[in-house]
């Protein structure tokens, strides 16, 4: 029974949202922009904490777990991927600050980046302007999947994680992705076919209310708005 409104803004943008999800599921949040896809995700890691209502984690409410040890649990991997000015050694260490140069590579390889980073003259010594300037989306997206790898987290959301990218890229980090989400808890905020039609569970979120919910089939089979979604914004997939 969760509702929430942003601080100074009396309007909900979640109403009354109820739902589970089991340890090692993948479920799928898709609607319209402005459904809160996004704020329903960011009440896991507590960036805000529910207006109404109980996020339940493991039994607990979230608000019971300090957001530091709340946030160790859980992998961001949004839109825009978050580099950092210095080597690609020390952007892939926040995810684990102790991994080992064997570990780097294999989370490299998991992530299908090995391959441009051995390419690099320096290889994981490589400089990374800030932003990462000097790699391309792709590039970008999948050194983030390495550093998420790294850390190494049991919950994992995936926030538009591939709407960015040319096809080629989306076709390695879709790979990418797949290989993260394994043996994971996974929450997917996506457009993309491919990866919404093998999830667990669909919930269609509009105007802050769950309108449907089921598998892709299910789905399908009431042509209601998930329906038309697929058969226009999903058509070319």
């Amino acid at each position: 029974n969760v509702s929430f409104e942003y601080p100074d803004d009396h309007n909900k943008v979640l109403h009354d949202i109820s739902l589970d999800i089991h340890a090692g599921e993948r479920l799928a949040l898709v609607g319209a922009s402005g459904g809160g896809k996004t704020t329903l995700c960011n009440l896991i890691p507590r960036f805000y904490d529910a207006t109404e209502g109980t996020v339940e984690i493991l039994g607990r409410p979230a608000a019971d777990y300090p957001r530091e040890a709340l946030r160790g649990k859980v992998n961001v991997v949004m839109q825009k991927a978050q580099l950092f000015g210095g080597p690609i050694r020390s952007n892939l260490l926040w995810g684990n600050k102790n991994a080992t140069d064997a570990e780097l590579w294999a989370a490299l390889e998991t992530a299908q980046a090995a391959e441009f980073v051995q390419a690099k003259p320096l290889g994981l010594d490589e400089p990374v302007e800030q932003g990462g300037r000097n790699l391309s989306g792709g590039q970008k997206q999948r050194l983030t999947i390495a550093r998420a790898l790294l850390k190494d987290a049991p919950l994992l959301i995936l926030d538009e994680a591939t709407s960015a990218l040319d096809s080629e890229s989306e076709h390695m980090v879709q790979k990418a992705l797949d290989n993260l989400m394994l043996n994971r808890t996974s929450l997917i905020i996506a457009h993309r076919l491919s990866t919404v039609r093998n999830a667990d569970a669909i919930i269609v979120l509009e105007h802050g209310h769950i309108i449907e919910r089921g598998t892709h089939d299910d789905l399908i089979a009431q042509k209601g708005t998930y329906y038309q979604l697929y058969t226009g914004a999903f058509e070319l997939e």
